[in-house]
């Protein structure tokens, strides 16, 4: 059940060794959400298209995930949490791993699915954090330093070891 309410987004997109269309209606397949070739149809270019990747990809949805570049692979691991219908979708360093163009078409598409989901992510990136955020939370050797609106610890921290993190002194 917890599997079909997080979405799940790593660092290194990890696209299944299956075709496109294999790895979206995956999710909404086993957990019951959709049942015929019909429903997944939907699903899948729902999904697809929600991540951005549709256009790139609805003439070879029958090759295979890995084959994508590594912004498309992280886009289709999206499209592919996003079929179940997540309450969170938890993604951890999504852009750590790709070019700045890969890396601003993820952020675009954070920006939009945060319509839709709540959305979580854990980066050390702070100019990352800064655009795509809207509640920032500032951990540091495990502990929870401070919590607040991104623009309000961006620019006023009340705490000393996020000023001196977010400036650059430590970290």
């Amino acid at each position: 059940l917890l599997r079909a309410r997080v979405g799940m987004v790593f660092q290194k997109p990890n696209p299944f060794p299956k075709t496109i269309y294999e790895n979206v209606a995956y999710g909404p397949r086993i957990h019951g959400l959709a049942s015929t070739k019909g429903e997944l149809d939907v699903v899948v270019e729902a999904s697809l298209k929600r991540a951005g990747l549709w256009e790139e990809v609805a003439d070879r949805l029958h090759s295979p995930g890995t084959g994508l570049s590594g912004g498309q692979q992280q886009r289709l691991v999206i499209a592919r949490a996003i079929a179940v219908e997540p309450e969170v979708i938890l993604m951890d360093e999504p852009c750590s791993a790709l070019d700045p163009i890969a890396t601003a078409k993820i952020e675009e598409l954070i920006d939009e699915l945060r319509e839709r989901y709540c959305i979580v992510i854990v980066t050390h990136s702070m100019a990352q954090a800064a655009r795509v955020s809207q509640r920032t939370a500032f951990f540091h050797m495990g502990r929870l330093v401070e919590t607040g609106d991104t623009e309000e610890i961006f620019t006023n921290p009340r705490e000393r070891r996020t000023l001196d993190y977010i400036t650059g002194r430590f970290g």
